[in-house]
């Protein structure tokens, strides 16, 4: 069952941020839900768990309105502008701010718009969205100059042989934060880690971490 899953990644992920000299609740566990229907998630929801994320603007916006008010979204998957309209009034948190275009978009609506992680391409892989770390701190700087409220940052690393091998990712990721924190010393947040590495990169400094499949199991469609 989903919840007992969850009790094992929450267990895991508390093991691994004492490993790096934090505290368990210093790191958040995003359960990713995507394709998996509404009633399932309520089964963890009711175990106690209040993050969770969504990749496509439709199914959060569906499953927000079937599921409990208390209930923090997070946005994890690349966004369109057209489809602000169905993430913004929803998420505590969009992990996947990548573009100034988007920027721009983000603060369009009624009151303060959520807080926000930029994305950085931390493998430079072109075929990736994501800022370039070495324009992080520039893009930070317009964002906030705009209005955004950016908290942090967030990547997916390439894709790496073993869990072991995405290690010098995150550790550049940890690196990035701190040179940007004199400058932004808001920045504390970092997304990354998923099923396959969330330990290895709570070890080098995540305070989020998506996971999907190690909680409900493979992609249903």
């Amino acid at each position: 069952m989903a919840h007992v899953k969850l009790d094992t990644i929450l267990a895991r992920a508390g093991e691994a941020a004492t490993r790096s000299g934090r505290r368990p609740e210093d790191v958040v566990v995003v359960a990713v839900g995507k394709t998996f229907p509404a009633e399932v998630l309520l089964e963890i929801y009711e175990a106690g768990h209040r993050d969770f994320g969504e990749n496509r603007a439709q199914e959060l916006s569906a499953k927000a309105d079937l599921l409990p008010d208390d209930i923090r979204w997070h946005f994890v998957g690349p966004l369109q502008r057209n489809k602000v309209r169905l993430v913004r009034p929803a998420v505590a948190l969009l992990h996947s701010m990548d573009r100034l275009a988007l920027g721009d978009a983000w603060l369009k609506g009624p009151g303060m718009p959520p807080p926000v992680l930029l994305e950085i391409n931390i493998g430079e892989e072109p075929q990736k969205a994501g800022v370039a770390p070495h324009l992080a701190e520039e893009v930070i700087g317009q964002l906030i100059e705009r209005g955004v409220d950016v908290r942090g940052l967030m990547a997916i690393p390439p894709r790496v042989d073993s869990p072991e091998d995405a290690r010098r990712y995150f550790g550049r990721m940890a690196d990035l934060r701190e040179a940007l924190q004199p400058g932004y010393p808001q920045i504390r947040e970092l997304s990354m880690g998923m099923t396959e590495d969330f330990e290895i990169a709570i070890e080098e400094g995540a305070t989020l971490v998506r996971v999907g499949r190690a909680i409900f199991g493979p992609r249903i469609r």
